[in-house]
């Protein structure tokens, strides 16, 4: 099965939204990593040495690739990705293998059998 994993790097407040909206959108499962430090193009400023910025998540979903896209995109556009500066971001990897998605296979392989 040929899977690409999609990373989204979102603000804490918006990963219930990029779950909801993923899922929606034919991802089977993900995994959030929580309370993960992001600095863009321009470091946010201090106060009295603490830090302003906000808490990020790392949501990860592993997804089959004819359906990669177009979750991605559902992502940016539900979490304002091109709308809103320091939103977040999304992007995708090529996975060569992997195991233990025996419980998510039949799923994915029944919505993306039109594709194959």
């Amino acid at each position: 099965m040929n899977l690409k994993l999609i990373v989204a790097l979102v603000a804490d407040e918006k990963t219930e939204q990029v779950l909801k909206t993923a899922r929606d959108a034919g991802a089977t499962g993900a995994t959030v990593i929580t309370s993960v430090r992001g600095e863009g193009l321009n470091p946010e400023k201090t106060f009295l040495g603490l830090d302003l910025t906000g808490q990020r998540d790392v949501v990860m979903f592993l997804v089959a690739t004819p359906k990669a896209r177009m979750i991605l995109e559902t992502i940016a556009e539900a979490a304002h990705f091109d709308d809103e500066p320091g939103a977040g971001i999304a992007f995708q990897l090529a996975i060569e293998d992997a195991v233990g998605m025996k419980s998510q296979a039949p799923k994915i392989l029944d919505e993306i059998e039109e594709d194959l």
